[in-house]
């Protein structure tokens, strides 16, 4: 029987990827943006290599790409790519619903009802990057929480890497329109029907969330990469 448990550090490498990725995903670093390895090195005071090997993972999750120079970038979603992640969403946001009829628990429709309020105090404040941030927040905590009062650990594993690659698309166009998150009446009507235990009224009320999410969101990645 092994009683000890092994404490071991985050190596450089995770440490940089842990940085890297929270810059990417808060928008620090904003889609488009080059990576440039002697500017990461210098301001995270680490060599090259943890850096590469950051890289590499971030590429492998898709959140950083090379342009057609190979110069490395923050991921930029086309409208196409917009439509194919909400096409993903649906389905498996349709399933975490039904699940979260089931088995969502009092402690989880307490937390719903905080985020609705949130939700009402922010739409009440005037347009602004910093409302667009917080809004795009409240709407991952959200929808995450419908994964998670699903109780199935797998769904929730494949909607994280969706919602990674979602928060590049939603910190873009919350910034052009920082009113493109509708999330009040549409999320309350999810949250009523998980709340009532109703699976088909919650699939009928994510669908047309998301559907109409996606059409909000697919207009403006097309209004800012239009060329001007």
């Amino acid at each position: 029987m092994i009683n000890q448990v092994v404490q071991r550090q985050k190596s450089l490498s995770e440490q940089t990827y842990d940085a890297l990725r929270g810059s990417i995903l808060s928008g620090e670093l904003l889609p488009g943006d080059r990576l440039i390895e002697t500017q990461i090195a210098s301001h995270l005071k680490v060599s090259r290599t943890p850096i590469r090997e950051a890289i590499r993972q971030l590429q492998q999750e898709e959140l950083v790409t090379a342009d057609d120079n190979g110069w490395l970038r923050v991921t930029t979603i086309s409208a196409r790519e917009a439509e194919h992640l909400y096409d993903c969403r649906i389905a498996l946001e349709t399933l975490a619903v039904t699940e979260a009829c089931q088995w969502v628990k009092p402690e989880q429709l307490h937390q719903f009802e905080y985020y609705l309020s949130q939700s009402d105090t922010l739409i009440k404040q005037k347009p602004s990057v910093d409302l667009g941030s917080q809004m795009l927040d409240l709407d991952y905590r959200f929808h995450r929480l419908i994964a998670e009062s699903s109780g199935n650990i797998c769904l929730l594993g494949l909607l994280d890497q969706v919602f990674s690659k979602m928060t590049l698309l939603r910190i873009r166009t919350t910034r052009h329109n920082p009113r493109v998150l509708d999330i009040n009446t549409e999320h309350r009507r999810v949250y009523q029907a998980i709340a009532q235990q109703q699976p088909e009224q919650a699939i009928q009320a994510i669908r047309e969330h998301l559907l109409a999410s996606k059409s909000r969101v697919v207009d403006e990645v097309k209004a800012i990469l239009a060329p001007s």
